[in-house]
């Protein structure tokens, strides 16, 4: 039988949260009153790999940048939905005819897919040789 309170049983994960914050503010305020801070125009600088930063950051992208990356999306979302399907496929049940049931909506779900992909092929979303403004 416990002779103390049930909240009790937290005490070492406040004190942990307790230490944590503790050693973090005093490595941040120590850093802060050691450390040497001298702003140049070197250092204010954007700095970009090494490369001299040319024109404006605000600079308009191509649609076919976000198109690609929605498309990126899309395709990595079918892909995490195959994989438990892949994962599960042989311990389906065989009884109540489950696992042809889950063969034929993976096949139906890649048919989606497929035709996606070949919308995309036909409009020319990945053709990045070609320069067309019309998307």
């Amino acid at each position: 039988m416990q002779s103390h309170p049930y909240i009790w049983n937290y005490i070492p994960l406040l004190m942990q949260i307790v230490v944590v914050g503790a050693l973090s503010a005093g490595m941040v305020g120590m850093s802060w009153f050691i450390g040497r801070h001298r702003n140049t125009k070197e250092k204010l600088e954007a700095y970009e790999c090494g490369i001299p930063a040319e024109g404006d950051a605000r600079g308009r992208f191509s649609v076919r940048f976000y198109m690609v990356a929605m498309l990126f999306i899309l395709f990595d979302v079918e892909a995490v939905f195959m994989l438990p399907w892949a994962v599960i496929y042989r311990q389906l049940p065989r009884i109540t005819h489950s696992q042809m049931f889950g063969f034929w909506e993976m096949l139906v779900y890649l048919g989606f897919v497929v035709v996606g992909i070949f919308y995309v092929w036909k409009k020319g979303i990945l053709d990045w040789a070609s320069d067309k403004a019309d998307l």
